[in-house]
């Protein structure tokens, strides 16, 4: 607590200093010391973040949670806007223009997020992965000497117990949703499947004294993980009683931070209902085409113009050749490792985009970030360029019944494998995210857009059908549409639940009926769709505004554009919202 102090004023005086020598030199110059600045004192908020960032200057130490760091983040925030505000704007160059706006819109965003928002004091599935990332952080990734890092785990370890005693001493039952209390029951437990699969392996590596110190702070951080445990389960799922519905004025709110669009929630709601006639629409074209191929029906029984009973059989039917061809129950990350082979030779052997040398290693899902997402994409921070990138895969649950095993592979069939590859890394998550690391512009990377990143990888999955993968396979392309059909179901869900009050059976009607998931599939969105607010969304807003910058390019560009120049320069600007790539490649007026 006193080191954090001192540091802080530390941060304080010193940025003082720097701002006031930049007085006198150009406004870009002083915008690129103000973005340095806060590039540097930013991760002193965070330990747990500023490891997962890349700063390792903090390893050894755990978050603050509690009114005071809460006012110490609150400070930080408003000092950096006024700063900003107090700047030449007009003067300034068009890519410190655009890093400006972005660096305004996260401080706001931060500032609405712990003033109005609040979820530190209701949401303990932020405490849950905190505590687990908290070592992860330190183990997954060999940015320094093992020692040094497993001694960085045990000063972490060793004040665990406190963090857990702020964490209860934050957290409001009353406010807590039940699923959220739920889903934090589950989680709280991987701390220990982390220390037994990457710190326990390495003790062997320590010196005695080492190895004893980190041998007495696991039993001390186990010890204080059952006691949390235990008031999860009798104190806070219990008492939980908030709504995790956050309704329409947090959700409006909410939405314009977590796009970085000018698309409001009925805009999004237009574009993806008529999107989701549309998709439907091309699904049955491609339907009819393979099942009249497969002697499955004649032209007669699928006309051109089907009504809508015909549309949904036949598209199902088609489906369901893509779902004969399934994994075994251990089988998925095997095949996703094929499937990353296959799709970089595809994307090299068309020349698509330029690929990093990043290594890449599919791994099952950490315990304690499992029950959000079916897979992610757990690439090294923007200060951390060059490491090892994880595609994380979750395993089945234990205890599911043969029927929910044999759902959830129909949905994870060979096909759709392949696309939730090409998603999460070649040429999605992965490749665009390495691109990104390397940009010039740090500061964009830092605080990147999760709709640019997001609508990469969506824009990926419709790229490699496009272009033909799997050899122009039409059940290939069938699924690819699929799964943009998911995305646009995201959107609708996003809104729908959080505003509308939508209800778990017409939630699972939407996905099962009109998007073609499968139970298991729609069960674990709805779970999610719960547990989080407007992330739903960045899917389909960011493929609709990467699409439209696509278009929009080509038109500009003419006979003079090709994909790979046009990929390798949309990556080139780090990961901003889309409206200001488009602006910087079109040569536009930069939006505000």
């Amino acid at each position: 607590m006193r080191r954090k102090s001192t540091l802080f004023a530390a941060i304080v005086c010193g940025a003082s200093s720097l701002f006031a020598t930049a007085q006198d030199s150009t406004p870009d110059a002083q915008f690129e010391t103000l973005a340095k600045r806060y590039i540097s004192e930013m991760p002193a908020l965070s330990p747990i973040n500023a490891t997962t960032l890349g700063d390792h200057r903090y390893d050894d130490r755990l978050d603050e949670v509690s009114d005071v760091a809460r006012q110490r983040e609150r400070d930080f925030h408003q000092r950096y806007l006024r700063e900003l505000q107090a700047l030449d704007q007009k003067k300034l160059g068009r890519d410190q223009q655009v890093d400006l706006r972005i660096l305004t819109e996260q401080l706001k965003g931060d500032l609405w997020r712990l003033d109005v928002l609040q979820e530190w004091a209701w949401n303990p599935v932020v405490y849950t992965q905190m505590t687990g990332g908290a070592i992860y952080g330190l183990m997954a990734r060999e940015f320094a000497p093992v020692d040094l890092r497993l001694n960085h785990v045990a000063a972490r370890l060793e004040a665990m117990p406190k963090l857990y005693e702020q964490i209860r001493q934050t957290l409001d039952p009353k406010r807590v949703p039940p699923i959220h209390a739920e889903t934090a029951v589950k989680q709280n437990k991987g701390l220990a499947s982390i220390l037994d699969n990457l710190v326990k392996p390495h003790l062997a590596k320590l010196t005695p004294a080492d190895r004893d110190r980190l041998s007495k702070a696991m039993t001390t951080a186990l010890n204080a993980t059952e006691q949390h445990q235990a008031w999860l389960e009798k104190e806070l799922q219990p008492k939980a009683a908030g709504n995790f519905r956050i309704g329409a004025k947090l959700f409006d709110e909410k939405l314009p931070y977590s796009l970085g669009s000018r698309l409001n929630r009925q805009e999004v709601r237009e574009r993806a209902e008529f999107e989701l006639k549309r998709v439907r629409s091309e699904m049955y074209a491609i339907a009819r085409g393979v099942l009249i191929k497969a002697g499955k029906r004649t032209a007669a029984e699928a006309p051109e113009k089907p009504n809508a009973e015909q549309e949904q059989k036949a598209i199902a039917d088609a489906l369901e050749m893509a779902y004969a061809e399934i994994p075994d129950r251990d089988g998925i990350v095997d095949f996703a490792k094929k499937s990353l082979t296959m799709a970089t030779d595809f994307v090299r052997s068309k020349d698509l985009v330029t690929i990093p040398d990043d290594p890449i290693e599919i791994i099952l899902m950490p315990e304690f970030q499992r029950g959000v997402s079916i897979a992610y994409c757990d690439s090294p921070g923007a200060l951390d360029v060059g490491q090892k990138t994880y595609y994380a895969v979750s395993p089945i649950p234990a205890d599911w019944t043969e029927k929910q095993v044999g759902s959830f592979l129909r949905e994870y069939n060979f096909r759709s494998i392949h696309d939730l590859t090409i998603h999460e890394a070649m040429p999605g998550h992965f490749l665009q995210l390495a691109h990104s690391n390397r940009s010039p512009r740090k500061l964009r990377a830092v605080l990147s857009s999760g709709t640019f990143i997001e609508g990469w990888a969506v824009y990926t999955e419709q790229l490699m059908a496009e272009e033909g993968f799997l050899n122009r396979d039409p059940l290939m392309r069938l699924i690819a549409h699929k799964w943009y059909l998911r995305g646009i179901a995201n959107a609708i869900l996003d809104q729908a639940i959080h505003v509308d009050g939508m209800n778990r059976d017409a939630a699972m009607h939407l996905m099962v009926h009109d998007t073609f998931q499968e139970e298991r599939e729609a069960a674990l969105k709805w779970i999610r769709a719960q547990l989080t607010s407007t992330q739903l969304s960045t899917y389909f807003v960011g493929y609709q505004e990467h699409r439209d910058l696509r278009n929009a390019t080509e038109k500009q560009w003419s006979n003079k554009f090709t994909l790979k120049q046009y990929h390798d320069k949309v990556l080139s600007f780090g990961s901003p919202p889309v409206r200001f790539a488009k602006a910087l490649l079109l040569n536009e007026a930069i939006p505000e």
